[in-house]
């Protein structure tokens, strides 16, 4: 039980560092090719990869207490740096404006991303929990790329519109949104060979392999 709990906390522990830095880093657009990127698309896809392997060894119900987690760390980191952009700088540190201009848009992304991530993760991780219940052990590559198109689609055109609407061309949020859903999509099939043995080895070390039968799927209801 007690590595049980181990593996656990530091598969959370991974997951909310992941979401902690890619919502900084969305705050800038990368152009590779023809694609239009947030900076955040670099690490963002690994909260998913790490949701569904919460959800396939420890069950929705154990994911819906990371995911809570991980917005409430959102939420202080978010606070946190609002309140240190409105603090007056010191006399001689002469880089107020390039800081502000690098956190001032962490609110609005912060809403976004709240919002974002709340949809997509419960969707990833109910539907993986569903699709577990009807094939139990069978096809674990396809649950969880079925997963991650429903929910990274979510997250992505909840995301780019929340945060992003306004601020750049409309035709160059569409190319964000796109780009982003397939660069996920890609990412999530692309890293199934080291996922699933890994997914399997946790099951293996801690014994715990948990189904949802008879759990509520309420978001808001963490006691069942």
């Amino acid at each position: 039980m007690e590595k049980n709990n181990t593996y656990f906390t530091v598969t959370g522990i991974l997951f909310v560092a992941a979401l902690l830095v890619s919502n900084i880093a969305a705050q800038k657009l990368i152009p590779i090719g023809p694609f239009v990127f947030t900076g955040g698309i670099l690490l963002f896809p690994i909260t998913f990869v790490f949701g569904d392997i919460l959800t396939e060894v420890w069950s929705y119900k154990k994911t819906r207490l990371i995911v809570w987690s991980g917005f409430i760390a959102s939420f202080f980191m978010s606070l946190f740096l609002y309140l240190i952009v409105q603090l007056p700088s010191a006399p001689g540190w002469n880089f107020q404006h390039e800081f502000e201009t690098t956190f001032s848009l962490v609110p609005r992304i912060f809403v976004a991303s709240l919002i974002a991530y709340l949809c997509g993760e419960f969707l990833n991780s109910y539907i993986l929990s569903k699709l577990k219940l009807k094939y139990k052990e069978k096809k674990m590559g396809l649950r969880f790329v079925l997963s991650t198109i429903i929910g990274e689609g979510a997250d992505t055109i909840i995301f780019a519109s929340i945060a992003l609407y306004g601020i750049i061309p409309n035709n160059l949020l569409i190319t964000t949104i796109w780009s982003g859903f397939v660069f996920k999509v890609c990412y999530e099939i692309i890293i199934l060979p080291v996922s699933i043995p890994f997914t399997k080895w946790l099951k293996q070390k801690t014994g715990s392999d948990l189904y949802d039968t008879n759990t509520n799927y309420n978001p808001f209801r963490l006691n069942s």
